[in-house]
């Protein structure tokens, strides 16, 4: 039997229309991103639709990374709304966005955080600076006038004013920001006390980045997936390990583990907010504008983030580990919600 070409076409049509309308239906926010910024997000919801004008958003611990990744394929109500970041969209991240549909994206700051390199209480005590954590961890070291595969087994063998215990470190995988943000303020900040890195940096910044940043695979470190919880499980299962995560969850554990001092000093809200803690970052969320009236409350999720009683110096986020913005940043950054400023491409 022949069928009319119109009638599959119509047939097409209808269900892609249904497929558009189921899409369509949603009625939660969906979150996806960070690590770090999860629990603050996810604190924000729970208060966002306690008010019952909305539904409670879903939040989803898929890294930074991973977020973006997953932002960044389209909009509509088929796609998350918003996502979390440890760190500033890239720029290819950016241009990922804009080859799929994604157009206007909003960029919001919403605090600070650390990164904490920690040990378990009844540990060493550590003090370590950037070039001992370079020395430790890179992949390969320059020496004897080469690069040769990181021969160093213990902290004792970097410096020996380190702990004699085995370079046994614990960290987040390469889609987290919290990866990234190690890589670049710690890997590179060491690296660039190196001569020969110092040099090469001169001379090819792309190489420098990758010899800065290229972390040991025989062992001596450990990706932990997009779980802290799983980090702070192994260093007290062994006290000679280290672990690298957000002041936030640091400060939720402060009985079971320790912080090292980084070029010593401590981590701390007050050396956070200051800026004298060596190792601390700026956290994010980017909104896609496009799924406003798409998916119900996105703008008001972003304004109940970025609130007085949330974000403020008092707020609830605060006893969740958030280090506030001053006053007229966390300002500027709410008018950016409540004006839904798109951002420009970042620089790189």
């Amino acid at each position: 039997m022949k069928i009319s070409t119109k009638i599959i076409s119509a047939g097409l049509v209808a269900a892609s229309l249904i497929a558009l309308m189921a899409a369509g239906a949603r009625d939660r926010i969906s979150i996806v991103g960070s690590s770090t910024v999860f629990p603050f997000s996810s604190a924000v919801a729970e208060q966002f639709s306690a008010g019952g004008k909305f539904a409670t958003p879903k939040v989803e611990s898929t890294g930074t990374g991973g977020g973006m990744a997953i932002f960044c394929k389209g909009v509509g109500a088929g796609f998350p709304d918003v996502t979390n970041a440890s760190r500033a969209i890239k720029l290819s991240e950016f241009q990922s966005c804009q080859r799929n549909g994604v157009r206007e994206i909003v960029q919001v700051k919403i605090g600070y955080d650390g990164i904490v390199v920690a040990n378990a209480k009844n540990g060493a005590d550590f003090s370590l600076t950037p070039r001992q954590l370079y020395l430790g961890l890179a992949k390969e070291l320059p020496i004897g006038g080469r690069f040769v595969p990181n021969p160093a087994k213990t902290w004792a063998q970097v410096d020996p004013n380190l702990p004699n215990v085995p370079i046994n470190v614990m960290g987040p995988p390469p889609t987290s920001g919290t990866r990234d943000a190690f890589a670049e303020i710690v890997m590179e900040g060491g690296a660039r006390t190196v001569a020969t890195l110092n040099n090469i940096r001169s001379n090819n910044e792309a190489k420098f980045k990758k010899l800065a940043t290229t972390i040991r695979e025989d062992g001596a470190w450990k990706d932990a997936g997009e779980n802290d919880n799983l980090i702070v499980q192994a260093l007290a299962r062994n006290p000679s390990m280290l672990g690298v995560f957000g002041f936030s969850f640091y400060e939720e554990n402060m009985d079971k583990v320790q912080a090292a001092p980084i070029n010593g000093k401590a981590p701390t809200f007050d050396s956070i907010a200051n800026g004298s803690y060596p190792v601390s970052r700026s956290l994010y969320f980017y909104i896609k504008k496009q799924n406003i009236g798409v998916v119900p409350g996105i703008q008001e999720y972003a304004q109940e983030f970025l609130s007085e009683k949330a974000a403020g110096p008092r707020g609830y986020l605060r006893s969740r580990g958030l280090v506030p913005l001053p006053a007229g940043e966390r300002a500027k950054n709410a008018g950016i919600v409540d004006n839904m400023m798109p951002m420009s491409a970042p620089k790189n």
